[in-house]
């Protein structure tokens, strides 16, 4: 399949700019892959397609304060330097994009905070925009973790047009976030309140937990039309015993098990064996799900609206199959659906 099959015309304003008042009002598109029947509802209502014993599986990622600005010394240009991933805890290295990346060079230092609290060096050039640097911090790693809280902020994508704020520390974060990593939130998750996942529990409506930290490559522009082409960044996962043991016993009592977000769903088609089951693993995934795929662990998903010709569009397509996800979408339009992070959600069943 190629990539201008997924580009469609999106109007601004239907990208969320806001959370809903609370999580579980957010509306909720049900699409019944064997009939077509598309169902307005809100995600509350999520309640009402789930039995005992079925299992939403979650990705118990939580996002970090990965965007910082820091200014060029001797120049003092302002640099938007995005944290992506720790390369060595004991030295203090991280990957990291900077903007404008012409400005930056190897042996440039960057001072961060009003008064210098935090200073970086540029040790390497990634690539064009990426580079590694070098916090100069002789503290212990609990002091200079704070000191990242305290100069970073919360990483909204750039669509969302304003600058974050506090709600934002809670709301760009699932109720379940436990493992710190992620630099985009894994938004299907975000509609669930902590009332919301305690009825659940009540019907008797298992969770699984499993762990891929978000990276920029999700949302990073496909550039290649040929989509078997197109190679996405790793990001870690890790999938226990426990969550193996949930996850199997729902299939092998013929139980729903639900995907919750799409990278929930990259995490369990990484790891499964022969008989389809899922399996106890750990490491780094680029694996990119695109159409024709067969699903290995998750018969149904929840995911929000995504942008064109993003990778979490196409997934959404290989699972709905894509003329249901191009009317669910042209539906979605329609009925002035929020979109992408702070939007509304689908249920695909």
């Amino acid at each position: 399949m190629k990539l201008s099959s997924f580009k469609f015309e999106l109007p601004l304003n239907l990208i969320a700019q806001k959370p809903t008042a609370r999580r579980e009002d957010s509306r909720l598109m049900v699409i019944d892959r064997k009939t077509g029947k598309m169902e307005d509802k809100h995600f509350k209502d999520i309640l009402n397609y789930f039995d005992d014993k079925d299992v939403f599986v979650v990705n118990n990622t939580k996002v970090f304060p990965a965007r910082m600005y820091g200014r060029k010394e001797k120049t003092g240009a302002k640099i938007e330097v995005f944290l992506l991933r720790e390369l060595n805890k004991p030295n203090r290295l991280w990957d990291v994009i900077v903007d404008p990346a012409r400005k930056i060079r190897v042996g440039n230092k960057l001072y961060f905070g009003d008064n210098d609290e935090l200073v970086a060096e540029v040790i390497d050039n990634t690539t064009s925009r990426g580079r590694t640097i070098k916090f100069l911090w002789e503290d212990d790693e609990e002091s200079f973790k704070k000191m990242l809280e305290f100069l970073g902020e919360t990483p909204l994508p750039k669509y969302i047009k304003r600058k974050p704020d506090e709600e934002d520390k809670e709301r760009y974060q699932t109720v379940y976030a436990k493992h710190e990593g992620a630099v985009a939130a894994p938004t299907g998750g975000m509609h669930f309140s902590k009332e919301l996942i305690k009825r659940c529990e009540i019907k008797g409506i298992r969770f699984a937990e499993v762990t891929l930290h978000t990276g920029l490559g999700t949302f990073r522009p496909i550039e290649v039309e040929d989509l078997s082409k197109h190679k996405m960044d790793a990001e870690y996962y890790a999938i226990d015993e426990m969550a193996c043991n949930i996850v199997n016993k729902g299939k092998e009592q013929g139980r729903r098990i639900c995907s919750i977000g799409t990278t929930t769903m990259r995490a369990l088609e990484t790891s499964f064996t022969a008989q389809k089951l899922l399996k106890p693993s750990e490491g780094w995934t680029n694996h990119f799900i695109h159409p024709p795929y067969d699903f290995n662990i998750a018969d149904s998903l929840v995911t929000n609206f995504h942008l064109p010709k993003t990778s979490l569009l196409i997934m959404t397509a290989a699972f709905a199959g894509f003329d249901l996800t191009q009317a669910a979408y042209e539906k979605a339009i329609k009925d002035k659906y929020r979109f992408f992070s702070y939007g509304d959600a689908m249920l695909i069943i």
